[in-house]
């Protein structure tokens, strides 16, 4: 697990750059977006450029009380005509420096509702059930499965000028999301955050079409935590034919045996309970348990904080492993996947490391060795490829499985503030490419300005261009289309920048990475080993052979 600082840290530190903006009014409902659905009534709203919008749709019923720790339950019909014009609140997380701007929160503070289980709905204008043959894309959002909501994403770009139908969802987070304990084994696995996404695909089956969408044509997308989440689906065999093709952005195919996430950390499921509790944890006290005392036992105000998810629980994910699905199609969902990376993935991690970097009025950040931030960052994220993409495909190929497409995001041409080079200091990091492919660049929140600015205003509406019209045409036909080959065993991804993509050829391997770690004459034996620590600690599997491929005491 990546016990760097998380992508929260790092975009939180520069939230003091802006004002709170205020909680805008509710727009108006339009007529033209009444729809029927198994619940009943709804009405949505028009977006600024036409598209057709529905907010906080609800698909499962609230997971409080006896539905905790329990899979999705229906949602309750609709008394009246749903007005869905506003985002719903977020399942119950931790508020970090960016949320305090959106919840108007304190950082620390847990905020949330779990009566989340959400999702809005993005949709061109005119479309509807008479008109349902567009592809639908399900976008499953990141933040390390303990945080994120909804209303960090919008669809309405991506929908309009591509016409596909959107659908962001939330889902059940930290300690609430993914959870062990055999006190409540009724039969449901661990991971509770799974179910609520073939809940969510369940409720896109039997109500997409009323929104213009094809129930027979649903890719499911996600990136970071919502990459891995889209991997688990793939190993998932409860969520076998809910959708058709998948997107993997910078997410890994791992998971966490069920002993660990029983037992086998401080933080796993049997002795957070008896943290979170003054008594015995039978399963009526653990889902009684005050909210507030759940989230406590889990310390998860600390940004580090490590639990257990996407657990091999042995009914939403083979107890096995999500990994050793791959060998065989005959266990794992096997349709056409991309799978991607950013450039410089860990510079969003290690941006707020201090051991790299200097903070000024807690603002500026200021290169310690630019020379070791950057090579730390070139092979941290070179890792991050090979286990993103060069391992999984690797052991899919073998399996028979070829519709396989990877991708590297190179966009650096970010701005500066004051002192800080933002692309030197970020690059193309973690998260950099999701504003490009929804075409949406109020992501960021005050960074949103020095990175998108008048200079790259051009260069950035093209590269947005082209990578929706990517993925679009890969949830319309299953291929990406033209300019993007499919994998091979000789390797061959496409590398999306600015003002020209192109492709790049090869494989990599981790026997490679520490060869090249252990010869490298930029580097002294002192920043070798620093570097293989930073390996270590983030992938603690690899410490032997990264030691004796290094001969570093790590």
């Amino acid at each position: 697990m990546i016990r760097h600082l998380r992508i929260l840290v790092a975009i939180g530190v520069l939230s003091g750059l802006g004002a709170c903006s205020s909680v805008p009014e509710p727009p108006e409902p339009l007529a033209a977006t009444e729809r029927t659905i198994s619940q009943g009534q709804i009405v949505g709203f028009a977006a600024d450029n036409a598209a057709q919008v529905w907010l906080g749709l609800p698909y499962a019923a609230s997971t409080a009380g006896v539905n905790r720790w329990r899979a999705p339950q229906p949602a309750a019909r609709f008394t009246e005509r749903f007005e869905a014009l506003t985002h719903s609140e977020p399942c119950p997380q931790i508020i970090n420096r960016l949320s305090t701007r959106t919840t108007g929160r304190d950082e620390g503070d847990l905020y949330g509702s779990e009566d989340c289980l959400k999702l809005d709905v993005y949709a061109p204008n005119g479309a509807g059930p008479d008109n349902a043959d567009r592809p639908v894309m399900v976008w499953i959002h990141g933040g390390s499965n303990t945080w994120g909501f909804a209303s960090q994403y919008d669809g309405s770009k991506l929908a309009q000028e591509q016409d596909v139908v959107v659908v962001v969802i939330q889902y059940r987070l930290g300690p609430l999301g993914f959870f062990a304990h055999p006190q409540i084994d009724e039969g449901e696995g661990a991971n509770f955050a799974l179910l609520d996404h073939v809940a969510a695909l369940q409720w896109v089956a039997a109500e997409i079409g009323q929104f213009g969408g094809d129930p027979d044509n649903v890719t499911i997308f996600g990136e970071s935590a919502g990459g891995q989440n889209v991997a688990a689906l793939l190993a998932s065999p409860l969520a076998s034919g809910l959708y058709h093709r998948a997107v993997v952005q910078s997410g890994f195919f791992d998971s966490t045996p069920l002993n660990e996430a029983q037992e086998g950390t401080e933080n796993s499921a049997i002795p957070a309970a008896e943290r979170m509790l003054s008594g015995e944890a039978t399963a009526y006290a653990l889902r009684n348990a005050p909210l507030q005392a759940v989230f406590d036992a889990y310390n998860l105000g600390d940004a580090r904080a490590e639990l257990p998810r996407v657990i091999a629980d042995g009914v939403t994910l083979p107890r096995e492993g999500l990994a050793s699905t791959l060998d065989d199609t005959e266990t794992f969902n096997a349709v056409p996947i991309i799978s991607g990376v950013n450039r410089d993935e860990m510079k969003l991690f290690n941006a707020l490391n201090p051991e790299l970097t200097r903070q000024r009025f807690g603002v500026l950040i200021s290169i310690r060795d630019p020379h070791l931030y950057e090579r730390r960052a070139y092979y941290q994220s070179r890792l991050w490829r090979i286990l993103a993409i060069d391992q999984p495909f690797a052991r899919m190929r073998a399996a028979g499985h070829e519709p396989l497409w990877a991708y590297r995001f190179d966009w650096d041409d970010g701005g500066g503030f004051l002192t800080m080079d933002l692309s030197e200091l970020f690059g193309a990091a973690h998260a950099m490419e999701i504003p490009f492919v929804f075409n949406h660049f109020d992501f960021f929140g005050p960074l949103d300005r020095f990175l998108f600015h008048r200079k790259n205003a051009d260069s950035r509406a093209a590269l947005a261009a082209e990578m929706g019209a990517y993925w679009t045409e890969f949830a319309r036909t299953g291929d990406p289309g033209a300019g993007w080959p499919a994998w091979t065993e000789d390797g061959v991804l496409k590398r999306f920048d600015a003002p020209t993509s192109g492709l790049l050829e090869g494989t990599d391997s981790v026997e490679r990475l520490l060869e090249d770690l252990a010869s490298d004459p930029t580097l002294d034996s002192a920043d070798t080993c620093h570097i293989a620590e930073a390996l270590v600690n983030w992938r603690d599997e690899l410490e032997a052979r990264i030691r004796a491929r290094t001969g570093c005491e790590v």
